[in-house]
C-alpha cells in the first residue's frame, strides 16, 4: 500500500471518529429506544474511550431488522479493566433474563465479550459474538501511550493470553477488521473464528461501513 493511500485512510479514519464523537453527544436517542424486538437480543459493547453511541448506527440497522438491542450507558467511556466491564455487562444480561444473545463489540468491546463468553457466562445466555477491529493478540502500540486503560492491551499481557489460549469459543465469534489497522498492527485474526477483512484503512469508520452493517446483521442472525 503506498504511502499516500495509508495516510488518507488514516485521516479518514480519524475524521469520522471524531465527527461521530461529536454528533453522538448531541444525539437524543436513549438505549431503551432500541430495546425492543422479538428477533435475537443483541449487547452492544463498545472501545475503550467510546460512548455506547459509537456503535448507535449498528443498533439502528439491528433494531430495524428486529433485534432487542441493549446497551450500556453505565460504562461511560469503557475505562474500567476487562474484568469490571465484562462482570458488570454479565451482570445486565442476567438481571433481564436475556439468552441466545449476540454480543457485538468494537476494539475493546469484542475482548471483554470474550472474557464474558469464557468466565462469567456460567448460565449460557450468550449465543455468539461480532468483533469488530477488536485486538485479540494485543497491539504493539499501547506500550506507546501511557495510560492505563490501554495497558491491558499490550501482547505480552497474561489475560489477553489467557483469552487467545481458549480456542473453543472461537467458533462462536465472527470478526472483521480493515485491510490495514494503525490501532491494531497485530491485527484481530482469529483462529477457528468466521474471519473477515474489509478494504480499508483505519480502526473507526467501519462502524458506519454499508459492507460491515450487511455482515453484522448476517453474523447477529435470528433466535
Amino acid at each position: 500500500m503506498k504511502l499516500r493511500e495509508f495516510a488518507w485512510g488514516i485521516g479518514l479514519d480519524y475524521a469520522w471518529a471524531f465527527s461521530t464523537r461529536a454528533g453522538y453527544l448531541r444525539e437524543p436517542t436513549p438505549p431503551e429506544a432500541l430495546a425492543e424486538g422479538t428477533a435475537r437480543p443483541v449487547l452492544l459493547i463498545p472501545g475503550v474511550y467510546e460512548p455506547w453511541r459509537y456503535l448507535l448506527t449498528i443498533g439502528r440497522r439491528l433494531h430495524a431488522a428486529g433485534h432487542p438491542v441493549h446497551a450500556l450507558p453505565e460504562l461511560g467511556y469503557n475505562v474500567m479493566p476487562i474484568a469490571e466491564t465484562a462482570a458488570l455487562a454479565q451482570r445486565y444480561l442476567d438481571e433481564n433474563d436475556l439468552r441466545g444473545v449476540a454480543i457485538v463489540g468494537h476494539s475493546k468491546g469484542g475482548i471483554v465479550g470474550k472474557h464474558m463468553m469464557a468466565f462469567d457466562d456460567v448460565e449460557h445466555r450468550i449465543d455468539r459474538m461480532v468483533a469488530i477491529s477488536s485486538p485479540f493478540s494485543g497491539s504493539t502500540r499501547a506500550k506507546y501511550v501511557p495510560v492505563r486503560p490501554l495497558r491491558p492491551f499490550l501482547p505480552t499481557d497474561a489475560l489477553l493470553g489467557s483469552l487467545a489460549a481458549n480456542l473453543e469459543l472461537n467458533s462462536r465469534i465472527t470478526s472483521i477488521f480493515t485491510e490495514v489497522d494503525h490501532v491494531i498492527p497485530n491485527g484481530s485474526v482469529l483462529a477457528g473464528a468466521t474471519n473477515v477483512e474489509v478494504p480499508l484503512v483505519g480502526h473507526f469508520r467501519l462502524l458506519s461501513d454499508p459492507r460491515v452493517l450487511d455482515m453484522v446483521e448476517s453474523a447477529v442472525g435470528v433466535d
